[in-house]
């Protein structure tokens, strides 16, 4: 088995992932399901997310094919999860509610939040291009960004401030509610 390790594609993919997972922009998300739950798993939510998306770069396409959804359906479906998750941060509204977490790591942080629609469409669009060596140690980099991020959450949160966060969770929320109107505007028209 010949590796073609490129630095220039795995700076590349991890920046690409970076801005598509956008981890910092979710840590209003994150401190706000952690205070609903009380608890996230960081390791378990870090890991889960790169199975999930080491999976979807290798059968990806094959399982969407196999169950009769194509990629373009997937990224619409991840839009309304993102959207409604912005509309809650936004009017500070409780749309997503389950009573019977005692945390909060695949659902919703490892899946959709870190490996969602937008990061594993990401993840087929980047295999067109780039070696996958490469994009397998660009994943790890981001689940490492990931995983220091989630464990520091509650300091992040005492760092900014119940203000702060409230400043932050409205900003970030108008920026996904417009990353979901990209995803879904993006994909919507192939369906048609």
């Amino acid at each position: 088995m010949d590796l073609h390790f490129n630095l220039r594609e795995i700076v590349t993919a991890s920046m690409v992932l970076f801005a598509v997972i956008d981890i910092v922009g979710s840590i209003p998300i994150i401190i706000n399901l952690r205070n609903k739950v009380g608890h996230i798993e960081s390791g378990k939510a870090s890991v889960v997310s790169a199975c999930i998306m080491v999976a979807f770069l290798f059968v990806g396409e094959e399982i969407l094919k196999l169950i009769g959804i194509d990629v373009n359906s997937f990224a619409v479906a991840g839009a309304f999860i993102i959207f409604f998750l912005a509309i809650e941060m936004v009017l500070g509204v409780t749309l997503y509610k389950d009573d019977e977490a005692e945390t909060a790591s695949i659902v919703p942080i490892a899946f959709p939040l870190i490996a969602g629609a937008g990061t594993v469409t990401t993840l087929l669009s980047l295999r067109a291009e780039y070696y996958v060596e490469n994009i397998i140690v660009a994943i790890i980099i981001n689940v490492i960004f990931v995983y220091f991020v989630l464990k520091s959450s509650s300091k992040i949160e005492r760092l900014l401030g119940k203000n702060g966060l409230n400043v932050i969770r409205k900003i970030f929320g108008v920026i996904l509610l417009a990353i979901a109107v990209k995803l879904f505007t993006a994909n919507i028209n192939q369906l048609f």
